[in-house]
């Protein structure tokens, strides 16, 4: 059974840091695609960021891009999103998520290509 667990979520300042991780179970990343979604009350969920299982290319939506770095560790099984200069728009739920996804499909940012989500880790960034 897939299983993914968010953990690192909280509350911070704005410009502050918050490093996000993903424990997955019941399955290896390696052959698997693994990405971060958020949602913020009142709002779409939208994609944040991808990380190929190919060649471990990584893709950012550009509100993200030059902040937010996901890294994959496979011997642990385990994703992470290293979040630097935090805004309070970065403020959401984020899921961690993950399947069998083209490269293509891991640059579109859409939940729909993915069918395995976390429960998901509060962030907040206020003063």
């Amino acid at each position: 059974q897939v299983q993914l667990a968010e953990s690192g979520g909280g509350l911070v300042q704005p410009g502050g840091s918050l490093r996000l991780s993903c424990a997955a179970s019941g399955f290896t990343l390696d052959y698997y695609g693994i990405g971060w979604f958020r949602q913020a009350p009142g709002k779409e969920r939208e994609g944040v960021s991808c990380i190929s299982s190919s060649d471990g290319s990584t893709y950012y939506a550009d509100a993200v891009k030059g902040r937010f770095t996901i890294s994959r560790d496979n011997a642990k099984n385990t994703i992470y999103l290293q979040m630097n200069s935090l805004k309070p728009e970065d403020t959401a739920v984020y899921y961690c998520v993950a399947d069998r996804v083209s490269e293509y499909e891991c640059s579109r940012l859409e939940g729909a290509e993915f069918g395995s989500w976390g429960q998901g880790t509060q962030v907040t960034v206020s003063s």
